[in-house]
């Protein structure tokens, strides 16, 4: 499935469910710090070193999901692709950082 596919896949599952007039920018950030906070959880008390359980991955998958799906739905409402928001970023993160390496 590419970008294309899941936004309109997201937007018909929006749609249905008559959730547009909640999806904006505001409430939709709200959501998507609530779901990040959710895949903190699956770490809090746990050493740095541990290692997930079967359970707890297919968890913390779920909740990545969840934080994508959020911020898939930002992109739409700003009408922006996030792989080339990503890729923009990685370019000047490599102008930024990557300086004084040379």
């Amino acid at each position: 499935m590419n970008y294309q596919d899941v936004e309109q896949a997201l937007i018909a599952f929006r749609d249905k469910k008559g959730w547009q007039k909640y999806h904006n920018l505001k409430d939709l950030a709200v959501s998507l710090n609530l779901e990040a906070s959710e895949v903190l959880e699956i770490f809090q008390w746990q050493p740095s070193d541990h290692e997930l359980s079967d359970d707890e991955r297919q968890h913390l998958e779920e909740e990545l999901a969840d934080t994508l799906i959020y911020t898939f739905y930002m992109c739409e409402k700003l009408g922006v692709n996030p792989l080339d928001i990503v890729a923009n970023k990685m370019q000047f993160n490599k102008s930024r950082h990557w300086k004084t390496e040379e």
